[in-house]
């Protein structure tokens, strides 16, 4: 690549130095005329000037020994023209550098100068080529009686072109070896950066980029030292929700303020960052390059979110299933007891308590929120949350039809919350977990607060972050996506997430999710039950 890279290199040097030199040449021969012609005119009215010349013309006759010719030759050798010819309004001659020539017609036409006018040409004539100047003779008082032309012979003005060549190709020649030079010093600086390839070598290996780049399964993103993009592949398109656009674009431009453009622009630092981007979580590494720039690389894990999401359901409902088991095991030890000692009023009232307090909880969810997935949630929500001493309510204002748009994903949110403050609230006196959820037109707007220790007032945004928590993270997953979720879900739909101090002390997340609910119907929805505590457990004191 060294060697091609020079000659190339050189071959263009060359071919300019000769275009330079031949873009020379060719004015230069055009000015050496015009300076010729302009000499010989200048010599032609040094002549006319003459005062004698004029009256010699007209009183005497053309001779090779007459006065006009002596004065002629004299200023042809003073000057170092090639002639000086005077000549009567006939055109006859009275000099000539060829005494021979005296006496007879000039070869060339003579009118214009008999005319009165100046003239400058490149002429053929008796004497060869030549540049001329002709211009009128007149006499004392301004008639004209004849006219005086002067040639420069024209190979003295190709000598002077050729001449100058000579010199031209030494400044040529210096040239081109000042830019055979400057190409080598290139060549070696190319060879360097580009490691000895071959251009066929280069073209491979760019072939084999685009192929790698497109063919991934990974998002790749590279920046320049600016922050702007310059290279996005096929599955970073995709990720993003970029199109062709945003390359050029700085980072702020084309993907907005955020977390997600604060980890591709370096500004939190770290390994396998985790972003939402839209409704897709991704995993993103960041590398400094050499120029100043970067590469990042971006994975979806909105798959792997989910199915780690499910896996907590999962886990919440053998949760709820274990402490169901161990609240049936109790009382049906109960029962037993009660049978084995034969106190059977005691044990039907027991078992009425029972089937009754099951229907109550069920029933008061119902009665309150009409959405049967949201229901059925709360009242998982409510065994696990029995399980973990935790008191989870239904707000005395709770009411909520069976019209949402989108019960997913409320569901989400109403899950992502409720297990937030589970959490918050485990291990706390006296935990308490509260839900509120309201209908106000087509606006749902939902409230969970809880008796744990509250957010702190500087974190009341942060906590929306992605991938931040205060919590460790599990096995299967991070953490640090769900209240990220929670508001990325709400801002889909044009609502908003907040986080204040509760008045019990904890915290409050307030949720309002616009057009959440279609239109509602004609028949106004029953009017709300009294507000019952929502616990999977009896209300007697039972054996363990």
């Amino acid at each position: 690549m060294f060697s091609q890279v020079l000659l190339m290199q050189v071959a263009i040097a060359a071919g300019v130095a000769v275009l330079a030199t031949g873009l020379f040449l060719a004015p230069l021969s055009d000015q050496l005329d015009d300076q010729a012609m302009r000499r010989a005119l200048a010599i032609a009215q040094t002549t006319a000037a003459q005062p004698q010349l004029a009256d010699e013309l007209t009183s005497t006759r053309p001779s090779a020994d007459g006065p006009v010719q002596a004065e002629a030759e004299r200023i042809r050798e003073a000057s170092g023209a090639e002639y000086v010819v005077v000549m009567d309004m006939h055109g006859v001659r009275w000099s000539h550098t060829n005494p021979a020539e005296i006496g007879g017609r000039v070869s060339t036409d003579p009118q214009q100068a008999l005319a009165g006018r100046e003239v400058m040409q490149i002429d053929d004539g008796t004497l060869g080529r030549s540049a001329r100047g002709k211009v009128p003779l007149r006499d004392a008082g301004g008639d004209i009686v004849g006219a005086v032309s002067v040639g420069i012979e024209y190979d003295s003005v190709r000598a002077r072109l050729i001449h100058a060549i000579p010199g031209l190709f030494a400044y040529a020649g210096g040239a081109l070896a000042v830019g055979a030079l400057a190409a080598y010093l290139i060549s070696r600086r190319v060879q360097r950066q580009t490691r000895d390839l071959a251009f066929s070598d280069i073209a491979g290996l760019l072939a084999e980029r685009e192929a790698m780049l497109h063919g991934i399964r990974e998002g790749v993103v590279a920046l320049d030292r600016e922050g702007r993009i310059r290279l996005l592949n096929d599955e970073a398109r995709r990720l993003l929700g970029l199109g062709d656009e945003a390359v050029g674009q700085p980072l702020g431009t084309a993907l907005g303020e955020g977390r997600t453009t604060d980890v591709l622009a370096g500004t939190v630092g770290g390994t396998d960052l985790l972003t939402v981007r839209g409704q897709r979580v991704l995993v993103a590494n960041r590398m400094p390059t050499d120029d100043g720039g970067a590469v990042a690389t971006l994975r979806d894990r909105t798959e792997l979110e989910q199915l780690g999401r499910e896996l907590d359901s999962t886990r919440g409902l053998i949760d709820a299933l274990r402490a169901q088991d161990h609240e049936h095991a109790n009382r049906m030890h109960t029962l037993l007891g009660l049978l084995e000692l034969e106190m059977f009023d005691d044990a039907v009232e027991f078992v009425g308590e029972v089937v009754g307090d099951h229907r109550a909880t069920a029933e008061q969810i119902t009665e309150r929120i009409h959405d049967p997935l949201l229901a059925a949630l709360l009242v998982g929500k409510a065994t696990v949350a029995a399980e973990r001493a935790v008191a989870l309510t239904v707000s005395d204002s709770t009411l909520f039809p069976d019209r949402l748009v989108d019960p997913r994903g409320l569901v989400t949110i109403v899950g992502n919350l409720v297990d937030n403050a589970l959490d918050a609230v485990a291990g706390a006196p006296h935990a308490r977990v509260e839900v509120e959820l309201r209908a106000e037109g087509r606006t749902a707007v939902l409230r969970v607060r809880d008796t744990g220790p509250g957010i702190p007032a500087g974190h009341h945004e942060l906590i929306f972050t992605d991938g931040w928590s205060t919590k460790e993270p599990p096995a299967h997953r991070g953490r640090g996506i769900g209240l990220s979720l929670v508001r990325r879900l709400a801002e889909r739909q044009g609502g908003s997430a907040q986080v204040a101090q509760a008045e019990a002390g904890g915290a409050e997340f307030t949720i309002v999710l616009p057009e959440a609910l279609a239109e509602p119907a004609l028949t106004s929805p029953p009017e709300p039950g009294p507000a019952r505590e929502i616990s999977a457990t009896t209300t007697k004191e039972e054996p363990r």
